[in-house]
C-alpha cells in the first residue's frame, strides 16, 4: 500500500482518484498535480499497487513540498476559526453560536448546525397521569 503523507492510498484505484483520499487534495488538484507538477511522470490511469517506490517518493516530495493537506491544513482551518471567534466578526460570532456562516436561512432547515428539534406540545390527561405529582 502507497504511503503518502501519511495516508495509506487505496491499492485498487487509479493514481488520480487514490489521491483525493487525502485531506485537502480534490479532484482537479490530482489532476493538476499529475499533469502538471510531475509533467506526465506518472500515468493517472495507472493503479496505485503498480507504482515504484521511485514514483511513490516521488509523488510524495511534490505533495509535502508544493501544498497545504492533512494536519497542517486542519490546523489552519481551525486557527482561522479561533481567530475569527476572537476579533468578534460576524464569521466568529456564528461559529460560536454554532449557526450556518455562510448565509444559510435558519428559520426553517439548519438543523444539523442547530441540534435536534426539541417537541414542545399540549399536556393531556392520560400525560399528566403518567407523571407523578410533586
Amino acid at each position: 500500500m502507497a504511503r503518502i503523507v501519511g495516508v495509506d492510498l487505496p491499492r485498487e484505484k487509479k493514481v488520480r482518484v487514490a489521491l483525493t483520499y487525502i485531506y485537502g487534495i480534490g479532484g482537479p488538484l490530482a489532476k493538476k498535480i499529475l499533469e502538471v507538477d510531475l509533467q506526465g511522470k506518472i500515468n493517472p490511469d495507472k493503479r496505485v499497487k503498480d507504482l515504484t517506490e521511485e514514483e511513490v517518493g516521488l509523488l510524495n516530495a511534490v505533495v509535502s513540498k508544493n501544498y497545504k493537506v492533512e494536519g497542517e491544513l486542519r490546523r489552519e482551518v481551525q486557527s482561522n476559526i479561533k481567530r475569527y471567534i476572537e476579533i468578534g466578526c460576524y464569521r466568529g460570532y456564528r461559529h460560536r453560536r454554532n449557526l450556518p456562516v455562510r448565509g444559510q436561512r435558519t428559520r426553517t432547515n439548519a438543523r444539523t448546525r442547530r441540534g435536534r428539534r426539541k417537541t414542545v406540545g399540549a399536556v393531556t390527561k392520560t400525560t399528566l397521569k403518567v407523571q407523578p405529582q410533586e
